[in-house]
């Protein structure tokens, strides 16, 4: 069972972040979804149109790439990740799901920047639609973590 977090943070002003999307091209039907739960977060953050950009990727597997890409060539302060990634009958998924994860977590400590985690792991499609707000979950925990980062290394990341 899956627990709920109660405590939905209040929008902070997030106007001055640059922040990147990488959004899997695979399962469509839910990334896109889970897109459009980001954008309209990134929106109550005040995160201006102009310092989004969204970059689209083959799959899950590309996310760590997209991500890197991103944080190096846009100069974004923040990233996202977005994808699902459906169980099959072997364990590719799993290995997916951990190269994945483990990327991003990389990417995150090298370049000392929050990556946001929206990639969904389920069993089935059936579980996944009933799971894209993870997109503004993934946004709000990666703005919260820019603002903490900001207020407690103001020159580690050139703010």
């Amino acid at each position: 069972m899956q627990r709920k977090n109660n405590k939905k943070a209040k929008f902070a002003d997030a106007s001055r972040f640059r922040v990147g999307i990488a959004v899997s091209e695979y399962n469509p039907d839910i990334t896109e979804k889970l897109l459009e739960g980001a954008l309209i977060t990134l929106e109550g953050f005040k995160v201006k149109k102009e310092n989004i950009e969204v970059i689209r990727v083959p799959g899950s597997f590309e996310l760590p790439l997209g991500c890197l890409m991103l944080l190096k060539q846009r100069r974004c302060e923040a990233v996202v990740a977005l994808g699902c990634i459906v169980k099959g009958e072997t364990e590719h998924d799993a290995y997916i799901a951990s190269a994945v994860s483990d990327g991003l977590m990389h990417l995150s400590l090298q370049f000392g920047a929050p990556v946001g985690f929206g990639v969904l792991t389920v069993r089935n499609l059936e579980q996944a639609r009933a799971r894209v707000n993870k997109g503004e979950e993934a946004v709000r925990a990666v703005l919260q973590m820019a603002l903490l980062h900001k207020e407690i290394l103001p020159s580690f990341m050139g703010f």
